[in-house]
């Protein structure tokens, strides 16, 4: 099983409900005050934030490398498609890649995952989306979490080293009397936010603002979300 995928399985019994719900609600309302008729949401994960945009009335499509997520979001009646964003032909009006889908592209890929994402927008389209901190980061997302249930066992160990945070996941059904073991690692990658910002500009965007957000910490901003225009290259 790839790693999201494995990630996909156990993502309902993490207790995060409570603060991507909120994430969710703020990145669609600043979508949202832009008046949009069409929405392409990118590593649309299980498709719970495209359910908000399309419950006020913007055409809406979900994207995911992970056939996993995309096979339940479809079975909450999203439509999603499992499909690489570079292989899309149609354009919209704003573009969100919500909850750390930036953080996954390694440093080497961004510059062209950007690019699509441009090519993706109808001229003055937006792109909005949430990135890591390095607080977030280094302060928040360490650690190790364990789950025990009544017939499955989770560990989630995760270290943040040379600007990567690798997250172990190791998933025990219980099968019987047996446990089957699953286990995969996720990694994701910090991006300045100065790096990031020149990219996004060399590429077309302007930047509109940028949001510091706290999904996790109370002490200080664990993400920020960037608010992008197309311009003219």
């Amino acid at each position: 099983m790839q790693p999201l995928d494995l990630y996909a399985t156990i993502e309902e019994y993490l207790d995060f409900n409570e603060e991507v719900t909120h994430l969710y609600e703020t990145i669609a309302e600043l979508a949202l005050e832009k008046e949009p008729k069409t929405l392409i949401d990118i590593g649309c994960g299980q498709g719970d934030f495209c359910n908000i945009i399309i419950h006020n009335n913007v055409d809406t499509l979900g994207v995911d490398l992970s056939e996993k997520q995309i096979q339940i979001a479809q079975t909450k009646g999203i439509n999603a498609k499992c499909i690489d964003i570079k292989d899309i032909k149609d354009n919209y009006d704003c573009a969100t890649a919500v909850f750390d889908v930036i953080n996954y592209i390694p440093k080497n890929h961004l510059k062209q995952f950007l690019t699509h994402s441009y090519n993706l927008l109808n001229q003055n389209g937006y792109f909005i989306f949430d990135v890591n901190s390095y607080y977030g980061f280094q302060e928040v997302a360490q650690g190790t979490l364990t789950i025990d249930l009544k017939d499955k066992f989770i560990a989630i160990d995760a270290n943040f080293e040379d600007n990567c945070l690798f997250t172990d996941i190791t998933l025990f059904t219980k099968d019987k009397s047996l446990y089957k073991k699953q286990y995969g690692t996720i990694e994701q990658f910090y991006h300045d936010k100065e790096d990031l910002s020149q990219t996004l500009q060399e590429i077309g965007f302007s930047i509109e603002k940028i949001i510091d957000f706290n999904l996790h910490s109370l002490e200080d901003s664990d993400k920020q979300i960037f608010i992008c225009k197309k311009g003219t290259k």
